[in-house]
């Protein structure tokens, strides 16, 4: 896999809490399908970065990211999964 850091631009969705688009190029919106965009609503710049391999990212890996971002030219990020664990009371 190529060792060479990759500028990546993050952008945030107004319609979504957690939603996040990480863009290969600035503002480049054309490889992102129009229902994605649609749903998204009008992106909302957050950060640029360089992603390598070994960066830590909070939710995502980092290599997924970069896969992503190489062969579709975005990556979305989509709010974390909750795992409800019920209490259920004393079973004895």
């Amino acid at each position: 896999m190529d060792q060479e850091p990759l500028p990546c631009w993050v952008y945030k969705s107004p319609r979504r809490d957690e939603m996040y688009l990480y863009l290969a190029r600035e503002a480049d919106f054309d490889s992102v399908p129009p229902a994605l965009l649609e749903r998204f609503g009008q992106p909302m710049p957050v950060m640029e970065l360089m992603l390598y391999p070994a960066r830590r990212l909070a939710r995502e890996d980092p290599l997924q990211v970069i896969a992503n971002l190489r062969t579709r030219g975005f990556h979305l990020q989509l709010a974390a999964r909750l795992e409800v664990d019920l209490y259920h009371g004393n079973l004895c």
